[in-house]
């Protein structure tokens, strides 16, 4: 299986979210050898959408001729489309966002009606492609946080996606946090090893890794209580 990973975090591999990524590949690979790229979007010369829509009158190609033909061309070539982010302002960093509106070539002016809703109809095909989510977040639970970016997924890939978020997730880059992080990540390694075996996760798995490691009150205690000594240090 040939694996597209989109690493959206501008910390690049010190992203606290890559943590999570990385051990559901690690899961998936346990299963059963995949062909993987990540690709560090922070990296790559992504010109803003125009909304020319010249791409979609001529078969695909944009005005623009920067990174994205390249990762337009991987997409296609891709089985899994895997998106890696920490959330900001409850949805994707600025740098994702302008790469998945770059996509646009994939898609005609042509509409149709699927269910209650209306879609472009695609000019390339990628229907074989499948979605996976993995998003974390710095807030000591998911409430109220995740759901915008929920929802905006649910709607960009309303077929064949999987969404994992996962709160607390700075505590990824704490070495003195292995005594939780680690269970927690071997939890996402199983979700990937049922996920390269059976295309699902078990919903019972999904909500343990989305629960929080240590209890809020404490998580909160730990955040202030670095804040506080940080202040202390500028002083």
């Amino acid at each position: 299986m040939k694996i597209l990973v989109l690493n959206g975090s501008p910390k690049r591999e010190k992203s606290d979210t890559i943590h999570i990524t990385r051990a559901f590949l690690d899961g998936m690979n346990e299963a059963t050898k995949q062909e993987t790229h990540i690709i560090d979007v922070a990296d790559k010369h992504i010109e803003f959408c125009s909304g020319c829509f010249t791409c979609m009158h001529n078969g695909g190609t944009c005005r623009y001729d920067d990174d994205m033909r390249g990762i337009l061309q991987e997409i296609l070539e891709s089985d899994v489309l895997l998106l890696s982010f920490p959330l900001y302002c409850f949805g994707m960093p600025a740098m994702l966002k302008a790469l998945i509106e770059r996509t646009l070539p994939l898609a005609s002016m042509a509409m149709r009606k699927v269910g209650d809703r209306y879609e472009h109809v695609e000019q390339k095909d990628f229907s074989r492609l499948r979605y996976v989510i993995i998003c974390g977040c710095g807030f000591p639970n998911g409430r109220q946080n995740f759901e915008p970016a929920v929802a905006t997924f649910e709607r960009m890939f309303p077929n064949h996606r999987t969404i994992i978020t996962m709160p607390e997730s700075p505590m990824f880059n704490a070495p003195e946090a292995k005594a939780v992080t680690e269970p927690r990540l071997e939890l996402v390694r199983q979700a990937g090893k049922q996920y390269a075996e059976s295309g699902a996760i078990d919903g019972k798995l999904l909500e343990e890794i989305g629960s929080p490691m240590i209890p809020e009150e404490q998580y909160v205690k730990i955040v202030n209580g670095n804040c506080e000594q940080k202040g202390n240090d500028r002083r």
